[in-house]
């Protein structure tokens, strides 16, 4: 993964009056005040909130080095919290998502107010692309914070009140109400990437993916669709631990029901349990005792395809904290061997503990930095190599940005360069741990095609040895879940 970036050069833009003629409009009244905002029964951000929003993004940006947004979210409002106030924790943290995904939508907005950085509320004849390559997340702190998240409001549907705060409250509305119509008529336009929380500059590597995938255009548009918010959090159910518990109570609708009696809100999707608000599933019994883990379903699609038998020897090459480990792990019953391996130890040590909990007892890890082929392990040598290698490479982790809205941000061109040569390394460097007849698996949780198929077909005319046994994307926008990558190639026999 790549480390978060600092915040770039301020972009210059402004909040002030304007004499810009307001777009035309089906209806000039607010769009919050058409909509309802279902929110299945949580307490919503609303009055009252709008102080601590603003104060909270303000620190955001004020971040040199910004860590992941939920982490640093869990450790501002836990040393704010106080005991005998309301948790608020859930709204305010999805108003800092919504910032997020829209940040640079609210930006474009204000511009096209004004008649700024060549737009203007003719949004359909826009230079997109151009006005995407100078703009930085920066220009969010330039606006007036009520200007800015009146249009984080409006595009989040949430019951703020930050339309009373903000001048030009009709121009803004009919403007925005104008360009979401406009959204409407061309669904798969720079300008609907950009609703969507997607930089225009972005369209060429979408329309690139859905042709390599033979997506229509409906379902790209599904895929633009669930940018908007995130996906449920997938359970996978541990089969080590659950063989300890007595047989009525291993079916996934017992196992559903156990949750929810401890207030995890768990639902069942196509035989895999998942959960959406409600108690954290970390403090679930059923956590705790290793039973249930928590893997995005596409995560636990790429574990699957390795098809973990017991007695198999596989390596993990670039395991992490073991997810996937762990996932092989449950199918080897404690026979055969998982070798993990990371370039951090901070990584491996978490596995262990995670592998202690999940009772997996036939995981070792190592420390490897692909700079050349891994060392074998005398019994792996014996048979000349693992049985299965899994790849789960470092990459831009475009598949997550549903979850992971600020990784959007940080991604540039030439950090994919860069990532697309670390790829091709560590594929390259793995491939000789290979038994003959064996199986290489190489993934990634990106959709983007240069750090997938053509990773995989430079790798393949490299190395003759191995051949293509299948590749695809797993996930989104066929799955409400992550969108990732796998390829299963096969070695030949000696």
């Amino acid at each position: 993964m790549r480390k978060p970036q600092g915040p770039a050069r301020n972009s210059g833009s402004t909040f002030g009056k304007s004499k810009q003629r307001p777009a035309n409009s089906h209806s000039s009244r607010p769009p919050q005040k058409q909509r309802q905002n279902q929110n299945n029964g949580r307490r919503s951000a609303g009055a009252g909130d709008e102080a601590r929003i603003i104060q909270l993004w303000s620190q955001w940006q004020a971040q040199t080095v910004k860590p992941p947004l939920d982490r640093w979210l869990r450790g501002q409002l836990r040393a704010a919290r106080q005991d005998d106030a309301p948790d608020n924790t859930l709204p305010l943290s999805e108003a800092m998502f919504s910032a997020l995904r829209f940040q640079q939508l609210a930006c474009a907005l204000e511009d096209m107010l004004h008649g700024r950085n060549g737009l203007s509320s003719d949004a359909v004849h826009g230079d997109w692309l151009s006005w995407d390559q100078q703009w930085q997340p920066a220009a969010a702190d330039t606006m007036h914070p009520s200007a800015f998240w009146y249009w984080i409001q409006l595009r989040s549907l949430q019951p703020w009140n930050f339309v009373r705060m903000v001048r030009q409250d009709e121009q803004r509305a009919q403007l925005f109400a104008s360009i979401e119509h406009q959204v409407k008529a061309n669904p798969l336009s720079p300008l609907a990437l950009l609703w969507h929380g997607i930089r225009p500059a972005w369209q060429p590597l979408l329309q690139q993916r859905a042709a390599r995938s033979h997506w229509s255009d409906s379902d790209l548009q599904r895929f633009l669709n669930m940018q908007n918010g995130f996906p449920p959090l997938w359970l996978r159910i541990n089969e080590l631990r659950l063989s300890e518990r007595p047989a009525d109570a291993r079916p996934l609708k017992a196992l559903q029901q156990r949750l929810q009696e401890e207030g995890v809100s768990a639902q069942l999707r196509d035989d895999h349990l998942c959960a959406s608000g409600g108690r954290g599933v970390n403090s679930s019994e059923l956590y705790r005792n290793g039973v249930i883990e928590i893997q995005d379903l596409a995560s636990q699609q790429i574990a699957a395809a390795l098809d973990a038998r017991p007695g198999d020897k596989i390596w993990d090459a670039c395991a992490g904290a073991g997810g996937k480990t762990l996932a092989l792990a449950g199918k080897m019953n404690n026979k055969g061997a998982v070798i993990a391996t990371d370039l951090h130890q901070h990584k491996l040590d978490e596995l262990k503990r995670r592998a202690s909990r999940a009772g997996a007892r036939n995981v070792r890890t190592f420390l490897w930095d692909a700079a050349a082929p891994l060392r074998l392990p005398q019994e792996i040598a014996r048979q000349q190599g693992f049985d299965k290698v899994l790849v789960d490479a470092p990459c831009s982790s475009a598949g997550t940005w549903r979850r992971n809205p600020d990784a959007r941000w940080r991604f540039n061109s030439a950090d994919s360069n860069e990532l697309q040569q670390i790829q091709l390394n560590i594929l390259t460097q793995a491939a000789p741990a290979v038994r003959p007849d064996g199986m290489l698996v190489y993934a990634t949780c990106s959709w983007q095609v240069s750090e997938n198929e053509d990773i995989v077909s430079t790798f393949l005319q490299a190395n003759p040895a191995f051949s293509l046994q299948s590749q695809q994307m797993l996930g989104a926008p066929e799955d409400d879940c992550d969108c990732m990558f796998v390829a299963v190639m096969k070695k030949a026999g000696s």
